[in-house]
């Protein structure tokens, strides 16, 4: 689970650091369509957290959201 939290903030620090504002809300929304066709051979369901997570660093009241602590 440690290296899965690690890859992951890897990503979105990769995608905060390299792509501009605008694209990153459309790579994200990109990211959320494939992984809706994640039966298909290249592309995996893993895709929709991950697109929501890269969209949501766009989106100031969702990235609250989603790095809020839990109670």
């Amino acid at each position: 689970m440690n290296r899965f939290r690690k890859t992951w903030a890897r990503t979105l620090a990769w995608s905060r650091s390299r792509l501009p504002p605008g694209l990153r809300l459309v790579a994200g929304i990109v990211l959320i369509a494939g992984g809706i066709l994640g039966f298909l051979p290249v592309l995996g369901f893993w895709m929709i957290p991950l697109g929501v997570a890269v969209a949501a660093l766009d989106v100031k009241p969702l990235w609250r959201r989603w790095t809020k602590p839990p109670k």
